[in-house]
């Protein structure tokens, strides 16, 4: 088994649909039941432009379907365990009995965790001093209330991750704006980006919040943010704002994700790094309908063709799933056949740190992913 470590040193990113991810996303922010949210955007050629949602009343468009790939599969190696200890200003504390204790920058927030089956590591009484406690619906897609046992808490306030400034919110559908989990996967972007010696493009489907696409930004990369939640643009733009990133060369596109890449392909645009954290179930800004198990197939496909000749990456991550991390990578090994290359497998897991952030303890699985990269 292949294990790998974020470390301490990440930094944090987001959800939405317009394509896939949790039912969550569908509301508000888009969620993704601790999972990722849905959405889909596409943003302008400067980070000045203000979010764009391409006509919806334009002739039907062609119906893309999927290719069936010949040529040998890409080499494999499985499963790989991306591991985080945490980042910045987020840690894991302690999990278990279905909770999970976090701490975000000043706060310790307590949100329900159906993979915590073991029993708590530390006293109730470090739990009972939580700052701020998710109650209601257990669901991965249900709606809920925050509690603040201590004092009365604004609705947001500022994190850092991987040198990225952002708003953390507390949400109906307890996410916080980010996804730490993925700071794995934002470590590996960043230094890519970073030692390429070239100008990159990153495209990120599904942008939630924008860390992701920030920490890229940052990091040097030209990037089309979608998402198909106006509100989540919104959060990611004062992200934007907060991290001194205005100037950046940032696209922010509310728009289904389908869609954008079905146009994408059309005009021949061409990325070297795609992220896609597609929810379960989730609707477009116009009412379209997105189904995981249904349209993962083709967007995968899609995404292939939108990769550059000396293309990075293809990551994919999926949350609230039944079913193993094999599943998708044997969709992505069929769909990058004859591109040569690896296929990685695996799950994105949080390691507890205690309460000094510094003392390992249990890991907790959070989702599954599959990245292709050039051998």
């Amino acid at each position: 088994m292949q294990k790998a470590s974020a470390g301490k040193t990440g930094k944090a990113t987001k959800p939405v649909t317009g394509g896939p991810r949790d039912t969550e996303k569908a509301a508000s922010f888009k969620p993704r039941g601790d999972r990722r949210p849905e959405g889909a955007t596409r943003a302008p050629r400067s980070a000045d432009t203000p979010a764009v949602s391409e006509p919806v009343t334009a002739p039907a468009e062609p119906q893309r379907t999927l290719q069936v790939r010949t040529g040998e599969r890409p080499a494999e190696r499985v499963p790989l365990i991306l591991e985080s200890q945490g980042a910045g200003d987020f840690h894991l504390i302690d999990s278990g009995a279905g909770e999970k204790l976090e701490q975000y920058g000043p706060y310790r927030v307590v949100r329900p965790e159906g993979q915590a089956l073991w029993p708590k590591a530390l006293p109730a009484h470090v739990w009972e001093r939580a700052d701020a406690i998710f109650t209601g619906d257990t669901d991965e897609d249900g709606m809920g209330r925050w509690r603040f046992p201590r004092e009365a808490l604004g609705e947001t306030w500022p994190l850092s991750l991987l040198g990225v400034d952002f708003l953390g919110r507390f949400t109906s559908f307890r996410h916080v704006g980010v996804f730490p989990e993925q700071i794995a996967h934002w470590t590996w972007m960043k230094e890519r980006i970073e030692t390429a010696g070239r100008p990159l493009k990153v495209l990120n489907l599904f942008g939630y919040t924008g860390v992701a696409s920030l920490v890229a930004a940052a990091a040097g990369a030209e990037v089309t943010h979608v998402d198909a939640s106006k509100k989540a643009i919104g959060w990611a733009r004062e992200n934007q704002s907060l991290s001194r990133l205005d100037k950046a060369p940032i696209r922010w596109i509310c728009d289904d994700a389908m869609k954008f890449i079905q146009r994408e392909e059309r005009r021949g645009h061409r990325y070297d790094i795609i992220l896609t954290d597609p929810p379960k179930f989730g609707r477009g800004p116009n009412g379209e309908v997105w189904h995981l198990f249904e349209h993962l197939p083709l967007m995968l496909d899609i995404c292939r063709e939108l990769l550059a000749p000396n293309a990075l990456g293809l990551v994919l991550t999926a949350y609230s799933i039944r079913a193993s991390f094999y599943s998708i990578h044997e969709l992505m090994r069929e769909t990058m056949r004859g591109k040569g290359g690896l296929v990685e497998s695996g799950e994105l897991v949080i390691r507890e740190a205690g309460l000094d952030g510094k003392t390992p303890g249990r890991a907790l699985s959070t989702s599954l992913f599959s990245r292709w990269v050039p051998k």
